[in-house]
C-alpha cells in the first residue's frame, strides 16, 4: 500500500492507520470534488479531503480499509482514481504509476484541445451566419444545423457524459447546467426548424405527414438557437481548456521539485578510483559513489568524497550565488555543480532526499483547505439544484405573463449557463497552489492554508539571536594591542590556536592564513583556560586572564580596561602575550548576519514590532539589538530554553498575534506556541517541523518575503472569492430578466473562471 509521509498541517485530524493520495480524473467543477469527498467520507474509518485545483484526494483510513475500496468508491461515483506515487519517491509498493507513466491529466488536456479546435472551425460560420443578415441565403439554417450538430453533440460530449453519469447517481453538477443549456438550445432549434417558421413549408409538411402530428403551429417557434448551442459549447470548451492548462502551469513549481534530479547518473561501483558506469537515477543506493561534472545536476543527497565545486543551490534556497563546497560538505540532490568535478557518496535516495521532502511538504500545503474554501465547497454542493429551480422560475414567469415563448426559453437557458460555480471552486485552491509553488521557487515553504490567516494577523515578531540574527559562528570582532604590534599579536595568537578545535580557537586561527603562521613547539592546552606553547622560540600564551597571570605575564592597564569593557558587554575576550607580558586583547563574538538590519527594517515596514529573545548575556543582546535596529525595551535576554515559550505566551495574553523566528531545538516549543512559527532552513530538523513557514536558506530577509507572500496569497484568495460571488449576484438577475443571451452568458461564465485562474497566476510574478 502506498502511503505518504505526514509533514504539513493540512485540514484533517489524525486518524489511526494510514494515509494515501489519489490522483483523480473526470472532475469538471467544484461540485464534482465535493461529491467525491462526501462519498469517501461515508466509508467507515475514512476521512478524505478532495482538492479540485490539484485534482487530488488525500485520504486517511484505518488499517482495515483497502485502497482498492477507495478507488472503487470514486469510480462508482463516475470518476477515475489511482494511487499517486509520492513525490520524489521510487516505485510504490502497490504498483502505483511511476513519474514516467503517461500523464492522464495531459491526455485530458490533449482531448480538450482537439475538441476545441474542431468546434471552433465549425462554430465560427454558424455565428457569422446568424449575426450577419447580409450573408444569409435561402435555407442557410440547414447549413447551420449541419455545422452546429457535431459541436452540440460531439464537442459538448464531455459535458453530456458527466451530466449523465451524475444523473445516474442522483446528483447534479455544473455539467448538468451546461448540458441542459446546450441541449435545450439545440432541441428548441430542431423544433423550430422542422415545425416552425424557420424551416421551409415543404419540409414542415413532409415532417408532419411522416410523424402524423399534423400541421405544426408556427407562432412563437420562428427563432432558432443553433449559434447559441454551438457558441456556448465553444466558449465553455475554451474556458475549460485554458483553465485546465493554467492549473497545470500553476503546479509547475511542484513538479520541478519532484523531478529535480537527472535521469542518468555516472557511478563508481568499484571504488573512488574505479571505472565509471552509467545507471538510471532509480538504481542509486545509499553509499554509492557517483560523479557530478560541471554543469550537471547532483543526482541525490550526499557528502562530497573528492573534489571541490561551486554549487548553485537556488532550487532549494532561492539564493542565486553559488556556494563553494569541498570534501566532507553535504550536497543536495537537484542542485547544480557550476565549476569543478565532484565525487559524491549518496546518503539519501528517492523519497528520502531533501528535494522530495520539500515537494511533499508543498503538496501538503496545497492539499489543505482554508476556511473560505470549505465554505465555497458547501455552496457549490447545493448550487446546481438551486440554479435549476431558478431557471424554471423565469421560464414560468415569462410564459405566465403571455410573453413570447422564445423570450422565456432564452432567459431559462441563460440562467442555466451563467450560474456555473467553477469560479467559486477555483478561488482558493488555485491561489494557494500558485502561491506555495512560487514560495518554493524562492526558498519559502508555506506549510498550509491556515498560515495565510496567521500571517495576516501577526503584529509582533520575536527573533532568536544565535543562528537567526547572527551567523551562529564565532568571529573576531576586535584586536586591541598595547604596544602597536598588532600584526605580530595576530600571528602569535593564530599560531597557538591553530592546534585547538575549540570554536573560539578556530575563529582566532582564521586571523592568519596557514602559510603565514609561525613554528609552534611544546603546545599545551589548559582545559577551560587557554593554551600555551613556544612560538618561533618564544614562550607564548593565549586565554583567560587567570591563565596569563598564573604563567607570570603582566597585564598593562590599557589591556585590563579593554578586557573589562568587553566582558561588561557580554562579549568573549582573551589575552595573548609572549616574553612575560600580555600584548593584546582579542574580542570574539557571534557575528551578526550582514542582512539582519535590512531584514528587521523589512519586518517593521510590514507593521510588525521586532522583539529580540535570547538566552545570552544582556550586554550581548543589547549590542546585537543596537546593530540590527531593535529597541532596547524590546530585548529579552538571559531566557532559558523552556522560558522562550512562556515569553511568547505572555505576549499573546497581552493581545498580540505573535510570529516567532528561530532555528534551534531550543526554539521548537516557542515556534509551536506562536501564531506563526518561522524557521530558517539552516536550522535543526526539530525547528523546521515545529514551524508553519520555513525559509530554505540563511538569508533572513526571506522571512519578511515569506510574510508578504502569505499576505499577498490571502488577498488574492479574497479577491477571487469576491469576484466569484459578485459575478453570480450580478449576472443571474440579468439572465433571468432576459437581458443576457445564452451565448453571452456562456462567454461570461468562462471568463469568470479564467479571471480567477489568471488573477491567481499573477502570484507567479511575486518578488
Amino acid at each position: 500500500m502506498a502511503t505518504t509521509e505526514r509533514i504539513g498541517t493540512g485540514t484533517l485530524e489524525p486518524l489511526p492507520g494510514l494515509e494515501v493520495d489519489l490522483d483523480l480524473t473526470g472532475m469538471t467543477c467544484a461540485s464534482c470534488a465535493n461529491r467525491i469527498e462526501r462519498k469517501l467520507n461515508k466509508l467507515p474509518g475514512v476521512e478524505a479531503s478532495v482538492n479540485y485545483a490539484t485534482e487530488r484526494a488525500r485520504v486517511r483510513h484505518e488499517a482495515g480499509v483497502e485502497v482498492l475500496t477507495l478507488i472503487e468508491t470514486v469510480e462508482a461515483a463516475g470518476y477515475g482514481a489511482r494511487v499517486r506515487r509520492p513525490a520524489g519517491g521510487g516505485v510504490d509498493g502497490d504498483g502505483a504509476a511511476p513519474a514516467t507513466a503517461p500523464d492522464v491529466h495531459e491526455q485530458e488536456l490533449a482531448s480538450l484541445r482537439e475538441r476545441l479546435r474542431v468546434s471552433a472551425v465549425l462554430t465560427v460560420p454558424v455565428i457569422v451566419l446568424a449575426m450577419v443578415p447580409a450573408w444569409q441565403f435561402e435555407h442557410w439554417q440547414w447549413l447551420s444545423l449541419s455545422l452546429a450538430a457535431p459541436v452540440a453533440v460531439w464537442g459538448a460530449w464531455p459535458f453530456h457524459r458527466a451530466a449523465w453519469v451524475n444523473l445516474r447517481h442522483g446528483a447534479a453538477t455544473m455539467d448538468t447546467l451546461v448540458s441542459l443549456g446546450v441541449l435545450a438550445a439545440f432541441g428548441w432549434s430542431l423544433v423550430a426548424l422542422f415545425l416552425g417558421d424557420a424551416g421551409d413549408a415543404g419540409m414542415r409538411h413532409g415532417y408532419a405527414l411522416i410523424t402524423g402530428w399534423g400541421q405544426a403551429p408556427s407562432d412563437g417557434l420562428g427563432d432558432i438557437y443553433l449559434e447559441t448551442a454551438a457558441g456556448v459549447t465553444l466558449f465553455l470548451l475554451a474556458g475549460r481548456y485554458l483553465e485546465k492548462r493554467s492549473r497545470r502551469q500553476a503546479g509547475s513549481a511542484l513538479r520541478a521539485l519532484a523531478e529535480a534530479g537527472p535521469e542518468q547518473v555516472t557511478v563508481l561501483r568499484q571504488g573512488i578510483d574505479g571505472p565509471e558506469s552509467t545507471v538510471t537515477a532509480r538504481e542509486l543506493a545509499v553509499g554509492d559513489l557517483f560523479v557530478v561534472r560541471p554543469g550537471e545536476r547532483v543526482a541525490t543527497d550526499g557528502v562530497v568524497a573528492r573534489g571541490a565545486s561551486a554549487v548553485d543551490l537556488s532550487l532549494l534556497t532561492g539564493e542565486s550565488v553559488p556556494v563553494e563546497l569541498g570534501v566532507g560538505d553535504e550536497v543536495t540532490g537537484g542542485t547544480v555543480a557550476t565549476t569543478g568535478r565532484l565525487v559524491v557518496r549518496a546518503t539519501g535516495v528517492g523519497a528520502d532526499t531533501r528535494a522530495a521532502r520539500l515537494a511533499r511538504m508543498v503538496e501538503e500545503a496545497q492539499a489543505g483547505k482554508a476556511a473560505a474554501q470549505r465554505l465555497a465547497d458547501r455552496v457549490a454542493g447545493v448550487f446546481v439544484p438551486v440554479v435549476i429551480a431558478l431557471a424554471l422560475a423565469p421560464l414560468g414567469f415569462w410564459l405566465g405573463t403571455g410573453a413570447d415563448p422564445a423570450v422565456a426559453f432564452t432567459a431559462a437557458v441563460a440562467v442555466l449557463i451563467i450560474a456555473c460555480p467553477c469560479a467559486l471552486g477555483l478561488a482558493t485552491p488555485t491561489a494557494l497552489m500558485v502561491g506555495t509553488g512560487r514560495g518554493a521557487q524562492l526558498g519559502i515553504l508555506v506549510r498550509g492554508p491556515e498560515v495565510l490567516e496567521s500571517a495576516r494577523a501577526v503584529d509582533v515578531v520575536v527573533l532568536d539571536k544565535t543562528g537567526t540574527l547572527t551567523t551562529g559562528r564565532m568571529t573576531v570582532r576586535e584586536v586591541i594591542v598595547d604596544d602597536g604590534a598588532e600584526a605580530e599579536a595576530r600571528r602569535v595568537a593564530a599560531t597557538l590556536e591553530a592546534a585547538s578545535e575549540h570554536p573560539i580557537a578556530r575563529a582566532i586561527a582564521a586571523l592568519v592564513p596557514d602559510g603565514e603562521r609561525a613554528r609552534l613547539d611544546d603546545f599545551t592546552a589548559r582545559a577551560g583556560l587557554g593554551v600555551t606553547g613556544t612560538v618561533d622560540g618564544r614562550r607564548a600564551a593565549i586565554g583567560r586572564p587567570s591563565l596569563l597571570r598564573d604563567e607570570g605575564y603582566a597585564v598593562p592597564p590599557r589591556l585590563a580596561d579593554a578586557l573589562a569593557h568587553a566582558e561588561g558587554e557580554g562579549a568573549t575576550a582573551v589575552l595573548v602575550g609572549w616574553e612575560g607580558a600580555a600584548r593584546a586583547v582579542i574580542t570574539v563574538a557571534d557575528a551578526v548576519r550582514p542582512e539582519a538590519a535590512e531584514a528587521v527594517d523589512r519586518l517593521r515596514s510590514l507593521g510588525l514590532r521586532p522583539v529580540l529573545l535570547t538566552g545570552d548575556h544582556a550586554g550581548v543582546a543589547r549590542s546585537v539589538a543596537a546593530e540590527v535596529g531593535i529597541a532596547e525595551d524590546d530585548v529579552l535576554a538571559g531566557v532559558l530554553p523552556e522560558g522562550k515559550r512562556d515569553h511568547v505566551l505572555a505576549l499573546q495574553r497581552e493581545g498580540h498575534a505573535v510570529a516567532m523566528v528561530g532555528d534551534g531545538v531550543n526554539d521548537a516549543a516557542a515556534l509551536a506556541q506562536a501564531d506563526l512559527g518561522i524557521s530558517l532552513g539552516t536550522g535543526t530538523d526539530v525547528a523546521r517541523e515545529a514551524a508553519d513557514l520555513t525559509v530554505m536558506g540563511s538569508d533572513l530577509r526571506l522571512v519578511a518575503d515569506g510574510v508578504r507572500l502569505a499576505r499577498r496569497t490571502l488577498r488574492t484568495i479574497r479577491g477571487n472569492l469576491f469576484w466569484a460571488f459578485a459575478y453570480n449576484v450580478a449576472a443571474l438577475p440579468l439572465a433571468a430578466a432576459g437581458l443576457l443571451s445564452p451565448m453571452l452568458a456562456g462567454a461570461a461564465m468562462a471568463a469568470s473562471s479564467l479571471f480567477v485562474v489568471g488573477n491567481s497566476l499573477r502570484l507567479r510574478r511575486f518578488r
